[in-house]
């Protein structure tokens, strides 16, 4: 993400929104660790014993964490543009996205792939080093752009948030000037009129009822998340935009649980609300794209409230003070869980899986099994970050990081 100096009412670190990526990436662990105790998804690996409580839980946070994502990816876009311009932004984003993205797939996508198999026949005695070529086998696919190959195997996995933020970003860079330009003038309006914030509601419905839901990407259709990265792009970081959304932040959080909750009858009861075109489902899909933008600006607005400084007056309603100036100590943790964010992404789900693989065959109570998977998860992820990541020029370029010796920039790549 990029996060450059914006207008003079919006500078300095936001530092809510380095929470809200390690929130998201340490949620990813148990959203993950969870499904292998789902009826419902088809993940890797599964327990004998299953609960439909996981799919309700799992609702709660699919709804704007991945959204969220990709609207702070949009955010810290314009002011990357507005550093580097269009073509130094494009080429920092195939370095930062693009060789972890081939890294990952090459080598840590496929163990999944190939515990999967062995879940499924533990008679199959295949190797990893035979499987490797098996995934690697794929053809042209077209079709389902960005995802453009295929295989019996092959999968991109958990990278296709990868794959869509390193592809709506050289998207969005030939037009970023005009779009910049059109946000510029909506700036007033939404001053006067905070309501106004909703209306990206109506264009996000109107996707996922027409177009469907896509349960591989986290329960979204994949040109939705294009939508919150533009959004993201639009209002980056103007003060008085910053301002209108803290006002709009409770009513939209309200608005948010009601159409939440009207998407229950659909998903419990209804016929399939990904595909279907009977009007309950289509009503489901629009209630559900509404309510992940409502829950996105409430949450935007909520964390980023104005602090008072030490030994001056409060801010007015429209200063914006930065969110990390609790301290150094709190600043340092901050740029070092930002900085972290993409490598323990890209980390987290063949830790999972592979520890998944492991103690589900447990005859231990689900809650046993499932805190096992995840703190397990958390100390291996975080070990091999510390110690096969971070230290090494190498491996932090592979991870799209930079070189330990540069001072952390602002517009650090979200997980």
């Amino acid at each position: 993400m990029g996060a450059e100096p914006g207008p003079p009412a919006a500078t300095g670190r936001r530092g809510e929104l380095d929470v809200l990526r390690a929130l998201v990436v340490v949620g990813l662990v148990f959203f993950h660790a969870a499904l292998a105790f789902s009826p419902d998804d088809d993940f890797y690996v599964k327990n004998d014993e299953t609960t439909g409580a996981v799919t309700v839980l799992a609702g709660f946070g699919v709804v704007w964490a991945m959204p969220m994502l990709f609207l702070v990816a949009g955010l810290g876009a314009r002011h990357s543009i507005r550093r580097r311009g269009p073509g130094g932004f494009a080429r920092e984003r195939l370095l930062r996205l693009g060789v972890p993205l081939v890294f990952g797939t090459l080598v840590l996508c496929p163990l999944p792939q190939w515990l999967r198999l062995r879940a499924a026949d533990p008679a199959d005695d295949t190797s990893y080093g035979a499987f490797w070529p098996r995934f690697l086998s794929v053809r042209p696919d077209p079709a389902d752009f960005p995802f453009v190959l295929d295989g019996e195997h092959f999968e991109t996995g958990h990278l296709w948030f990868v794959v869509l933020l390193l592809t709506f970003s050289l998207l969005l860079a030939p037009v970023a000037g005009r779009l910049a330009a059109g946000a510029a003038r909506v700036v007033p309006a939404l001053r006067r009129r905070p309501a106004l914030l909703l209306l990206p509601a109506l264009p996000l419905a109107a996707v996922n009822a027409l177009l469907g839901l896509e349960e591989s990407f986290a329960g979204w259709n994949r040109w939705a998340y294009l939508l919150f990265l533009l959004c993201g792009f639009a209002l980056a970081d103007d003060g008085h935009v910053r301002a209108a959304t803290r006002r709009a932040a409770v009513p939209a959080g309200l608005l948010g649980l009601v159409l939440f909750a009207g998407t229950a009858p659909g998903f419990i009861a209804g016929d399939d609300p990904f595909t279907a075109w009977t009007p309950a489902a289509v009503l489901t899909r629009a209630l559900f794209g509404a309510a992940g933008w409502c829950w996105v600006l409430a949450l935007l607005g909520l964390l980023d409230r104005p602090r008072k400084r030490s030994g001056g007056p409060p801010p007015s309603h429209e200063a914006v003070v930065p969110a990390d100036g609790d301290g150094p100590r709190r600043d340092a943790v901050l740029r070092r869980l930002a900085v972290a964010a993409l490598p323990l992404y890209v980390l987290h789900q063949p830790v999972v899986v592979a520890l998944a693989y492991g103690v589900t065959g447990w005859h231990a109570p689900m809650a046993v099994e499932y805190a096992v998977i995840v703190t397990g998860s958390l100390a291996v992820i975080f070990v091999l970050y510390e110690y096969g990541v971070r230290r090494s020029r190498v491996t932090r370029f592979l991870f799209g990081m930079r070189p330990a010796s540069a001072a952390p920039p602002a517009d650090v790549p979200p997980p």
